[in-house]
């Protein structure tokens, strides 16, 4: 009963707090973690994106590109994608057929629309369909405003580059600041350029920084982390995420991530707060205190009864009941039934 009834008693109070729990193991093993990797788009931010502006170095008009560009966006599941979907919506532009849509895992989509084969993504992309790229310094003016970066191409040369901006999700930064006050290194993990990540990386407090990364390479990062010793636990939300949530120790998604990384993820925040992430520390770390005490206890109380109830004892005179043995038995299991109870008083944040 020690181990089992504290665990039942904590996945319940971190259900009451927003965080569930697919794994019971999660409680007993969420307070090694020392090491704790975020993805930026949608994890740390809220994944809102809003078109900020754009830079447009061909002869089509704005709204005919961004009808061009939104159209094939609207495919995609990533944040950005939405972004451009939302323009079209609010501004009523009408959306155009797409076809030969492809997904370049990491590097951004392609799609034909009114007869136009474009390319869309990071500055990756254009090296993969060696499309020469020109407007780097572009890229620079734009990435430190804190945009994340779309190129816009065709199959000979880069038609516009367009900046969009992101929203620091509440309690971002007090979250980061706990946890770099419980010496819990934070790092974050993002396929976007480095000069927007550090921007939102300086605003929250996390100092290290691993930008430009495939979801293959997210993985490798969580599999050298963990070879290092450390204990990992990922945060993320998108498809390319679900690698790395699966490779390491501990997974955890926010409710609003997509159906692959709350699979993929051991742990949800119901409510997309990273808070929680505390909580869930601090419940584990109550748990096994609690499981500690329970065991000591039992073991305590059943070496000192177990050989009075024997009979071991009774040629100095020292004898009990079968009874009463049966009565103090049951008082050693509501003593642990009642300590296990009391981690339902750990209050959280």
């Amino acid at each position: 009963m020690a181990t089992p009834l504290a665990i039942v008693v904590s996945e319940g109070l971190c259900a009451s707090h927003f965080i569930l729990v697919k794994k019971s193991e999660i409680l007993e093993n969420a307070q090694k973690v020392n090491t704790i990797v975020f993805d930026k788009t949608g994890t740390l931010t809220y994944g809102i994106l809003k078109i900020s502006e754009i830079k447009n170095y061909s002869n089509i008009e704005k709204d005919k590109l961004l009808q061009l560009v939104g159209s094939i966006e609207s495919k995609s599941t990533h944040p950005i994608g939405k972004a451009f979907e939302n323009y079209l919506e609010e501004n009523k532009i009408e959306k155009l057929d797409v076809k030969e849509f492809e997904n370049v895992t990491g590097l951004g989509i392609i799609g034909k629309v009114d007869s136009q084969k474009l390319i869309l993504g990071n500055s990756k992309i254009l090296k993969e369909y060696n499309i020469e790229n020109i407007y780097i310094k572009d890229e620079e003016e734009l990435t430190k405003k804190g945009n994340s970066i779309v190129y816009v191409a065709n199959e000979n040369k880069v038609l516009a580059l367009i900046g969009v901006n992101d929203i620091i999700r509440e309690n971002a930064k007090d979250t980061i600041n706990l946890l770099n006050k419980n010496k819990i290194q934070t790092i974050m993990l993002t396929g976007d350029n480095k000069e927007t990540a550090e921007k939102i990386a300086k605003d929250i407090g996390i100092t290290k920084i691993i930008a430009n990364v495939l979801p293959s390479e997210k993985t490798k990062t969580i599999k050298e982390l963990k070879q290092e010793g450390r204990y990992v636990m990922m945060c993320g939300d998108g498809i390319n995420d679900s690698p790395a949530l699966a490779s390491s120790d501990i997974g955890v998604s926010v409710n609003s991530g997509t159906d692959i990384a709350m699979d993929s993820a051991d742990v949800i925040l119901t409510k997309n707060d990273l808070k929680s992430i505390i909580n869930l520390i601090k419940i584990s770390k109550k748990t096994i205190k609690n499981i500690k005490q329970n065991l000591f206890w039992a073991f305590f109380y059943n070496c000192l009864m177990i050989p009075i109830a024997m009979g071991i004892l009774k040629p100095i005179g020292i004898s009990i009941n079968p009874m009463l043995a049966s009565i103090a038995m049951v008082c050693s299991s509501i003593t642990v039934i009642l300590n296990a109870l009391r981690l339902k008083n750990i209050k959280c944040d």
